[in-house]
C-alpha cells in the first residue's frame, strides 16, 4: 500500500429543525447557513410533538406537490417553536397563494409574543387584488412595510420574502424587491409560531401554503428557494 496518506476534508452544511419537526432537507444550501423549512402538507400529516390544529385545513394539490389550505375564518396551524430566537438577521420564504373572497385584514405568519415582540406577516385583500404588509415590533420599536399601491392578483402562488439584517428591513414578491425601512431592532427572544392567523385567533387567513422556510442569514433573490 503506497505511504503516503491523503485526508480529505469536506465542509460540513448544517441544517437546523426545531424538535421532531425535521419536515425536509429540500434547496440545502451552499453555505453554512442555518434552515428551518416546513412543508406543510408533511407537518400536518405527522402531526409531530408541538404542533396543533385548529379548524380542519384542507390538504390540496398545487403546482409543488400537496399544499394546505385554510379557509379564511377558523383554520390555522400553532406550532410550539418560534426559529428567529436571539437573530438579528435572518431571511423569510413563504410559498402562498392569497384567494380571493377573505376578510380585508389577513395574518398568514405570527412568531414570537402575542402583543410583545413580533414578527408579522400580514396581507390586505380587496375586489382589485391584495397587497402586503410585513410588520415587525421589538421593544418600543416598531414598523409595517406596506402600501396599497401594490396590489397583485389573487387565487395565483407567490413566493414572498422578509428580510431583516439588523435594522434594515425589505420585502420581496416572486424575487422583487418592493419595500424596505430601517427600525431599531432587538433579536425576539422567544415566543411561537402561527400560520394561517395571528396568535390570538384573529384575522384569519385564506388561501393555501405551500412551505415555510426561515434562514439565518440575509439572502438575496438568487438565494431564495426555488419557486
Amino acid at each position: 500500500m503506497n505511504s503516503t496518506l491523503l485526508t480529505i476534508l469536506i465542509g460540513a452544511i448544517t441544517i437546523v429543525f426545531p424538535n421532531n419537526l425535521n419536515m425536509t432537507k429540500k434547496n440545502i444550501p451552499q453555505k453554512s447557513d442555518l434552515r428551518t423549512e416546513w412543508i406543510l402538507s408533511t407537518l400536518t400529516k405527522k402531526m409531530p410533538e408541538g404542533i396543533r390544529i385548529k379548524g380542519k385545513p384542507e390538504t390540496i394539490k398545487c403546482k409543488y406537490g400537496k399544499a394546505i389550505l385554510f379557509n379564511g375564518s377558523s383554520d390555522a396551524i400553532f406550532i410550539d417553536k418560534m426559529p428567529l430566537q436571539d437573530l438579528d438577521k435572518f431571511t423569510i420564504e413563504i410559498i402562498i397563494q392569497p384567494q380571493s373572497g377573505g376578510s380585508f385584514e389577513q395574518r398568514f405568519l405570527h412568531c414570537g409574543d402575542i402583543q410583545g415582540d413580533r414578527i408579522l406577516l400580514e396581507l390586505r385583500s380587496t375586489d382589485k387584488g391584495w397587497y402586503l404588509d410585513a410588520f415587525v415590533k421589538t421593544g418600543d420599536q416598531q414598523l409595517a412595510l406596506i402600501d396599497p399601491n401594490l396590489l397583485h392578483p389573487s387565487d395565483q402562488w407567490y413566493h414572498l420574502a422578509y428580510v431583516i439584517n439588523k435594522g434594515k428591513l425589505e420585502t420581496y414578491i416572486n424575487g422583487k424587491k418592493e419595500l424596505d425601512g430601517n427600525v431599531v431592532f432587538t433579536p425576539l427572544k422567544g415566543g411561537l409560531t402561527s400560520i394561517g392567523v395571528r396568535q390570538n385567533e384573529v384575522s384569519w387567513f385564506k388561501g393555501g401554503v405551500y412551505s415555510v422556510r426561515f434562514t439565518d442569514n440575509v439572502l438575496g433573490p438568487g438565494e431564495f428557494m426555488d419557486f
